[in-house]
């Protein structure tokens, strides 16, 4: 019968070609499985038209809930406005009284992308303004260049000694900066007083850390003027001082390590309410003890300590 092949049909008593009975199958079975697919699809979304998951129930009941509490929330919204407005105020006034000076913005230096960000600043200032800075900085630049490499001298000489860098407290904020050194109001004589060091506002009890390597040369417990005070030596002819402290953990001699804890911060003495003032000498003469943190805050962080510490009138003690 040539090369096709072919089978009895038992029912017609004859001959025909196997090819038909292997496409009828074919075709019966993809017609099977399009059939369940088609079911399970229809049966899929019946269940998911009529029945939900525990997920989804859990999701439409809180739905509803917020559905609920929506309309409720507006007239929320608007009174908390008020009353941060009117803490907001509250705030600036006590600020005003104990620091004798206008309260500042969020970000103090934000105040320079008014000028830097504004669009309606003419081009031709922008211009004049860009050359000048870039003149003075071109200027300015074998200058720096000189004092990098003093820097580099420095630190190659093996003599070299490095001031304690570190800061005496932890995770302090530049709202937490006080007057700075500098002619500032003493708070309880309301006159002017040369004031030796920064303050640091934070609650009582807060712990207090040695910046550097030093030994402890005087522990100081007093009820009068600077209360409680601590002071070490390091090494460079450096001294560090922490005033108004609650309690001290070191004794006059002994020697203490870099992120040591030595007291806590209080209100020991003349002071106005819990601080840390902190005091950075080299021999006998007094430094902003701001100088010599920079390297535990960043940039931006630094600035408005600076601004802070600058800008406060009146201490703490």
């Amino acid at each position: 019968m040539g090369g096709n092949r072919y089978e009895f049909d038992l029912r017609n008593f004859s001959f025909r070609k196997a090819g038909h009975r292997v496409t009828s199958a074919l075709w019966r079975g993809l017609k099977f499985v399009l059939t369940v697919l088609s079911l399970a699809i229809v049966g899929y979304a019946v269940v998911a038209l009529f029945y939900s998951t525990d997920e989804e129930k859990r999701l439409k009941a809180e739905n509803r809930h917020y559905e609920e509490l929506y309309p409720s929330l507006p007239p929320k919204v608007s009174r908390l406005g008020k009353d941060l407005k009117a803490l907001s105020a509250s705030d600036d006034v006590i600020y005003k009284d104990i620091f004798r000076s206008e309260p500042p913005a969020d970000d103090p230096m934000s105040s320079l992308d008014v000028f830097f960000g504004s669009d309606s600043i003419p081009d031709t200032k922008l211009v004049f303004y860009t050359a000048e800075k870039a003149d003075r900085l071109m200027a300015m630049a074998p200058e720096v260049d000189s004092l990098f490499q003093v820097i580099v001298g420095i630190l190659k000489d093996g003599s070299y000694v490095m001031p304690p860098m570190q800061m005496p407290l932890k995770n302090v904020s530049y709202t937490q900066t006080g007057a700075g050194t500098g002619s500032k109001i003493n708070p309880f004589y309301t006159t002017t007083a040369h004031h030796d060091g920064v303050d640091f506002i934070v609650a009582q009890g807060t712990p207090v850390f040695a910046p550097a390597d030093g030994v402890v040369s005087d522990v100081t417990h007093s009820l009068k003027g600077d209360g409680n005070t601590v002071t070490i030596k390091h090494k460079g002819g450096y001294i560090t001082r922490y005033a108004h402290l609650s309690d001290i953990f070191v004794s006059q001699g002994q020697s203490v390590r870099k992120g040591a804890r030595i007291a806590c911060a209080g209100m020991s003495g003349n002071s106005y309410a819990p601080h840390l003032h902190y005091e950075v000498r080299r021999d006998s003469t007094v430094l902003d003890p701001l100088n010599y943190i920079f390297a535990s805050v960043t940039p931006e962080e630094y600035t408005n300590m600076e601004y802070m510490a600058r800008h406060t009138r009146q201490s703490m003690d």
